[in-house]
């Protein structure tokens, strides 16, 4: 059995993330500073372990990532506007770096971490180049919260080629868990309401699932993947929304009917990774 710490355990996407490793035969410390009670992964017993830590302490770092196999390391200021961006941007290049750097010391055998759909040019107020925007959209950082991850992509890259170790990077998108899309029927009547992230998001199970075939396939080097769902948040064309909101940029001529914007082929490609989880069929 391996052992995997989980930063950001607490989250929205951490506490999915955690049920999933666990199913899957996983020993997993949950890492956040502040605990949610997680009363339903008693049955794993002590399979399952959560401390409380300050990441952007090296010490502490260093302390819960000990003894550990993988680090899949979601803990971060999670969006732009919820501190002041320098805090966002510090903070969040601390714990990556604390988390980087204690991962080389203790020679772990993978880095699995959050970047951001936002350092692909969130939230459009410029349009896209063309679309779907893909991994070479990049970079086109429009926050402090957006830059920190465009330096999160930096860091991992030099502590891969320093270390040996196989980093990736996920690109997520709006993550959704199952009793959000009750809400999508309030975005049918205006495609301007999500145009910012070209209408995207995916389902936590499916970041999940995501994280876990991070630390299953061979990856050497850093590799970045943007982790969406297959299709978008609304009811119509992908194509039509493009034509009525961002006239003027290309759009690849065999686009699906309701495809996302979004394009996960490279993450299908390195990691096999296939979204099973969408708002139309849950």
């Amino acid at each position: 059995m391996k052992k995997i710490v989980v930063t950001g355990s607490s989250g929205k996407a951490g506490r999915t993330v955690v049920r999933y490793f666990l199913e899957h035969g996983y020993k997993v410390l949950g890492v956040d500073q502040t605990l949610a009670a997680n009363l339903e992964l008693l049955e794993f017993g002590e399979h399952w372990s959560a401390i409380r830590a300050n990441l952007t302490d090296f010490s502490e770092t260093l302390e819960v990532l000990q003894g550990a196999d993988a680090v899949v390391h979601l803990a971060n200021i999670p969006a732009p506007g919820l501190f002041a961006p320098t805090r966002t941007f510090l903070e969040n290049n601390a714990m990556n770096y604390n988390v980087f750097s204690a991962a080389q010391t203790l020679k772990l055998g993978r880095v699995v971490w959050a970047s951001s759909e936002t350092t692909l040019g969130l939230p459009f107020e410029t349009p896209p180049r063309y679309a779907p925007v893909d991994e070479n959209h990049f970079p086109i950082p429009e926050s402090s919260y957006a830059l920190s991850k465009v330096v999160g992509e930096v860091m991992a890259a030099e502590f891969s080629r320093w270390s040996g170790i196989g980093f990736v990077g996920l690109r997520i998108s709006n993550i959704m868990e199952a009793h959000d899309y009750a809400k999508f029927a309030s975005f049918q009547h205006d495609p301007h309401l999500r145009k910012w992230n070209l209408w995207g998001y995916v389902d936590a199970r499916d970041v999940a699932q995501a994280c876990w075939l991070g630390l299953e396939k061979p990856v050497t080097g850093s590799v970045n993947l943007i982790i969406a769902a297959s299709d978008t948040v609304m009811n119509r064309p992908s194509s039509e929304l493009m034509a009525e909101v961002f006239s003027g940029v290309r759009v690849r001529a065999n686009l699906g009917e309701f495809e996302t914007l979004l394009c996960i082929d490279r993450a299908r490609e390195v990691l096999g990774y296939e979204p099973k989880y969408s708002w139309r069929n849950t």
